[in-house]
């Protein structure tokens, strides 16, 4: 397996990573747990060495999996998890990016990841309501504190990074980046090119590995856009059981205003949008789907 140095050449993480928050639903149903486990340790095995997750994926429920399907491999992987939603009532409610409860929420993932320290801390989205630069304070804090190794960055403005940097250098950022929607060519990867952080992209393909794990059937790979409002974004052909959250969770358009902007000709129309012909997965069935 290749790999990736991100930062200031401190964080070494394979080329090819895993995204987690399907193993605890996010795009479908949830998969049965031990079938999760099993395909993060096999990612491990093979060679995989960069596990995301985050503290909203399932309500913490992902970061308990994370850590348990990781505990074997700890010495040999990079975690990241992410923080920035508001827990204080029953459901996540908004953003919460207060310096007070970033130290606050950080234990529960320490306890939940099983580790010591966090690899990766990214903020999962920009908090209009607290300064970026008290977010970086905050991380530098753990950071001193051996709580934290590395700060990270999820759908992040190009002067946000910037501001944020200017106080905690930060390793990696985080955003939508496909044929589809390529508005981070624009200022946030010229911005990029001017630090020495790296640039990780999030993907929904991960989602037909979890369901492949679990279904006895051929799963079709969909590749939805981020949001209906996203410029360029395609019309998503998933199922109705396949809810992505994301559409009642974008980032916030003050941070990143070049999604209103991303293109001056207007979009063809709907019609002429086609789906790639992509073939269907085949898959062995897993052993203990004969038992259930």
């Amino acid at each position: 397996m290749q790999t990736r140095t991100l930062g200031q050449g401190t964080l070494e993480v394979s080329a090819i990573g895993l995204g987690c928050m399907s193993a605890t639903g996010g795009y479908s149903d949830t998969p049965n747990r031990q079938d999760a486990i099993a395909l993060i340790r096999a990612a491990a095995e093979r060679g995989v060495r960069f596990f995301d997750t985050a503290q909203v994926y399932g309500r913490f429920a992902n970061e308990e999996l994370v850590g348990e399907a990781l505990a074997p491999f700890r010495d040999q992987v990079v975690i990241a998890t992410k923080f920035g939603h508001d827990f204080t009532g029953e459901q996540p409610s908004g953003l919460n990016s207060r310096p007070e409860y970033i130290k606050e929420m950080v234990e529960g993932s320490l306890t939940r990841l099983r580790v010591e320290a966090i690899d990766l801390f990214y903020q999962h989205r920009v908090d209009p309501a607290v300064p970026i630069e008290d977010v970086a304070g905050a991380i530098k804090d753990l950071i001193g504190e051996g709580k934290v190794k590395h700060f990270g960055m999820s759908e992040a403005a190009a002067h946000t990074i910037r501001r944020a940097h200017a106080v905690q250098p930060v390793t990696a950022v985080q955003s939508e980046y496909s044929l589809w929607w390529r508005a981070p060519e624009d200022e946030v990867l010229p911005t990029l090119e001017e630090q020495p952080e790296r640039r990780t992209r999030g993907s929904s393909t991960c989602s037909a590995a979890w369901r492949s794990a679990r279904t006895p059937r051929p799963a079709r790979l969909h590749l939805p856009g981020y949001s209906p409002s996203s410029p360029g974004s395609l019309p998503s052909p998933a199922p109705a059981s396949c809810v992505d959250w994301r559409k009642t969770s974008p980032p916030p358009r003050s941070n990143c205003p070049q999604r209103t902007t991303a293109s001056s000709t207007p979009p063809p129309p709907k019609s002429s949008f086609r789906e790639p012909a992509i073939p269907n997965i085949s898959y062995a069935k897993p052993a203990a789907e004969s038992q259930r």
